[in-house]
């Protein structure tokens, strides 16, 4: 009997370590930073309000690209997000939540466009941005958004299929960051770093 509750014991213990969330390189957990997450939605959308392309799939793809380069290069993500993959793509676990705040506030409005054959959901700014964000910060996300701005829904959606964080996850499963150590040349940003320079 003794043996059999050690046992189970045992069991339980490893079973609650794999249930644990997943810490950084450094060790630390990761805390959802809402503040910059908003502040990077607001500056994406202030880049992107000439092209008719980024509606919501483009802007949420762009968000993962910032936050997975970002953690490629600097061992963190951005924003702390957490992204989930689904038949659609990339879903951000706060962006409903978020941009509807954002709405609600008056500082941002949605509104649904034809793109060619087929409806987009755009979001439009009313507020004058302010970018707050450190040197290191600003020239990753403008390096990744220079990267895909050109996009449409389509075309992001293949090219991310095949980034190894994105592939490796299951549907309906929470992206797994460290799988950026395993990106090929075309999706490398330390790489795309080292070419364009």
């Amino acid at each position: 009997m003794e043996y059999f509750s050690n046992a189970l014991g045992v069991f339980l213990n490893i079973n609650q370590n794999i249930n644990q969330k997943q810490p950084t390189i450094t060790g630390n957990k990761m805390k959802f930073d809402k503040d910059k997450y908003v502040k990077l939605i607001i500056y994406i959308l202030s880049k992107c309000y000439n092209k008719p392309n980024v509606g919501k799939t483009v802007l949420c793809t762009l968000l993962y690209f910032i936050d997975f380069n970002y953690y490629e290069l600097y061992g963190t993500l951005l924003t702390k997000e957490t992204y989930i993959k689904s038949k659609k793509g990339i879903k951000p676990k706060h962006f409903k939540e978020v941009t509807e705040d954002l709405i609600g506030k008056k500082h941002l409005f949605l509104r649904k466009e034809p793109y060619y054959n087929r409806i987009i959901h755009r979001y439009y700014l009313t507020i004058i941005p302010q970018a707050r964000f450190s040197k290191q910060e600003l020239n990753l996300i403008n390096l990744s958004i220079d990267l895909l701005i050109n996009h449409n829904a389509n075309s992001i959606g293949k090219y991310t299929r095949k980034d190894p964080p994105f592939n490796i996850a299951n549907l309906g499963e929470k992206i797994d960051c460290r799988y950026v150590f395993s990106r090929n040349n075309k999706y490398s940003i330390r790489k795309i770093k080292q070419k364009n320079k």
